[in-house]
C-alpha cells in the first residue's frame, strides 16, 4: 500500500509532538541526554527564528520529523555583513530512517528558502550525512568561524551558484543557539524520564567537533 506522505508548516497544535520526536531521536546522540528539544520549545519565539521554514513531514498523518530555520550572518573582512541561513534541529524518527524522508524534507526546505531569496546556508553537522545534498566544506568558501578556525563539522551550501565570490567570511549564529545546561534540566524536570548513557556516536561527534581544516 502506498504511503501518503505530507511536507507542511508546524502549526501550534504540533508543538508537543515535535519536542517529543526530536527529544527521542537526539537522546545520548551526541552526549548523555541532549537539548536539542529545549532548543526547540525556545527557538519559535525568538526574533531569528523562520517559521516560513519550519516544517514537519507526515506519513499517513503522522508526524515523523521536522526541520527548523534560523536567521544567521556572514560577516567579510570590513565589517560587510550578510544575512544566511542555517538549520536545525532537523530529524526524522529512527524507524523511518533510511527512507528517503530525511531527504524529501531537506530539499523541500531548500526551494521554499530560495522562493524567500535567501542563498546561503551554514550548519554543523557529520558530513556523511549532508555532502549528498550539496554541502561542502566552510574551507572551500572561506567561510570560518570569528577566530579564523574551520571546522571540519561545519559546511556550507549555495542556494544560488557562485554566490560566495571568494572573500574570507566569518560565520555568527543566532544567540537562540547558546542554551545554558541548566535551563535543560530545568525543561526535563517536567518531562518523561530517559536514562542518559554513552552510546559510541557520542565519540565520533567528539572527534567531528574538535577537528579543523587547515
Amino acid at each position: 500500500m502506498n504511503k501518503k506522505v505530507i511536507i507542511r508548516n508546524e502549526v501550534e497544535t504540533d508543538y508537543m509532538v515535535v519536542e517529543e520526536i526530536t527529544r527521542k531521536c537526539f537522546w545520548n546522540l551526541y552526549e548523555p541526554g541532549c537539548g536539542e528539544h529545549y532548543l526547540v520549545h525556545i527557538m519559535r519565539s525568538h526574533e531569528d527564528f523562520l517559521p516560513e521554514l519550519d516544517f514537519v513531514i507526515e506519513i499517513d498523518e503522522k508526524i515523523i520529523g521536522n526541520i527548523m530555520y534560523t536567521k544567521a550572518k556572514l560577516r567579510d573582512e570590513i565589517g560587510e555583513e550578510k544575512e544566511i541561513l542555517t538549520f536545525g534541529p532537523v530529524c526524522i524518527l529512527p524507524e523511518y530512517q533510511r527512507m528517503g524522508y530525511g531527504k524529501m524534507l531537506i530539499e523541500h526546505s531548500f526551494k521554499q528558502a530560495i522562493k524567500l531569496g535567501y542563498d546561503v546556508i551554514v550548519i554543523f553537522g557529520n558530513p556523511n550525512n549532508y555532502v549528498s545534498r550539496g554541502f561542502k566544506s566552510c574551507k572551500k568558501y572561506n567561510v570560518s568561524l570569528e577566530n579564523r578556525d574551520y571546522p571540519s563539522a561545519m559546511m556550507v551550501k549555495e542556494l544560488t551558484p557562485k554566490t560566495l565570490d571568494g572573500r574570507k567570511w566569518s560565520y555568527h549564529q543566532s544567540p537562540v543557539m547558546n542554551i545554558e545546561e541548566s535551563d535543560i534540566q530545568l525543561f526535563d524536570e517536567g518531562l518523561e524520564k530517559m536514562e542518559k548513557k554513552y552510546q559510541p556516536s557520542q565519540e565520533e561527534f567528539y572527534i567531528h567537533s574538535h577537528s579543523y581544516m587547515r
